[in-house]
């Protein structure tokens, strides 16, 4: 097995509020994508990618429409710059129905 050096770049994550592993580069381009390179890092851009896919989930988003591709990247950008990012209403993990959530089915 090959040896190598890797360098790990840190960044002051703007969701977590520590310095944690950086983005290797921008998920996307322009300027929210580099705002996000900047600014968040690899453990919560993938508590975003999770959190991504239970939106998608619960309404059901056709990624093809803009408008979805729009409320998406509006959710994305509260989640990771903001404090006042919630689970969509009504939503119910996984294994959570019959514990106070909604009714398990029969």
């Amino acid at each position: 097995m090959a040896r190598f050096e890797k360098t790990i770049v840190m960044v002051h994550c703007a969701k977590l509020g520590q310095d944690l592993e950086a983005l290797d580069r921008p998920p996307f381009p322009g300027e929210l994508g580099q705002r996000i390179y900047n600014n968040v890092s690899r453990q919560a851009w993938e508590m975003w990618q999770q959190q991504s896919t239970i939106l998608i989930n619960h309404y059901g988003l056709n990624m093809a429409d803009p408008r979805a591709q729009e409320f998406l990247f509006e959710q994305m950008e509260e989640f990771l710059f903001s404090d006042e990012a919630q689970m969509p209403e009504g939503w119910v993990a996984p294994g959570q129905a019959g514990k106070g959530g909604t009714p398990a089915r029969k």
